[in-house]
């Protein structure tokens, strides 16, 4: 099994024509394929967030027991793309609801989580997920999203980025994501590229 590539350390500095976040919500193919069809994102990369082990394959992080949360850490530009609607995308495209699950997908490596690298974040999504409760999001559940600082990401095997877009006829791919993009369509058809 090939290894993912080298981990990638949070910079100590922000470039200012984009910015980056890292969102967990069940299945990395999920997240990447709604954050890819989004105008105003530059890049979505499958990966491996937060966990102990240095250099992790899926089937070790498909274990449960490594720390890890399937995630896409998203680079996007500011200009086009508040944080607040890339909040809104995400809690569109999964439920923050389901400790380490997200539907069928059950464990911690499914986790909802939102990890961070610019400080100034942090602040604007503790208010977000606040006001989110607040307003009872789409049910009586409690939120469970953690919310941390971007510790490591270490990018999935090449196979994973893209799936969506390369094996849309997979079963899981008509299952699970395609239902997802639909709703992506329809509420958030004017933040999608042409």
């Amino acid at each position: 099994m090939q290894a993912a590539s080298p981990a990638f350390t949070p910079p100590q500095a922000t470039n200012a024509k984009h910015e980056t976040i890292t969102l967990a919500g069940g299945c990395f193919w999920c997240v990447e394929a709604a954050f890819n069809a989004v105008d105003g994102v530059f890049e979505a990369t499958s990966g491996y967030a937060q966990g102990q082990v240095q250099q992790p394959t899926y089937e070790q992080v498909c274990g449960g027991r490594t720390g890890h949360a399937e995630a896409v850490r998203i680079r996007f530009d500011p200009a086009k793309l508040s944080l607040d609607d890339m909040l809104d995308l995400f809690f569109t495209i999964h439920d923050p609801t389901t400790p380490n699950r997200q539907g069928a997908d059950v464990g911690p490596q499914y986790r909802s989580g939102i990890y961070f690298e610019q400080p100034e974040h942090e602040t604007r999504i503790r208010a977000y997920i606040a006001r989110l409760a607040a307003g009872g999001h789409d049910g009586a559940a409690p939120i469970v999203t953690e919310v941390e600082p971007l510790r490591v990401f270490w990018p999935a095997e090449p196979y994973h980025q893209r799936y969506f877009e390369r094996h849309p006829e997979q079963g899981y791919c008509q299952a699970v994501i395609a239902p997802k993009m639909h709703k992506l369509q329809h509420r958030f058809a004017d933040k999608l590229r042409a």
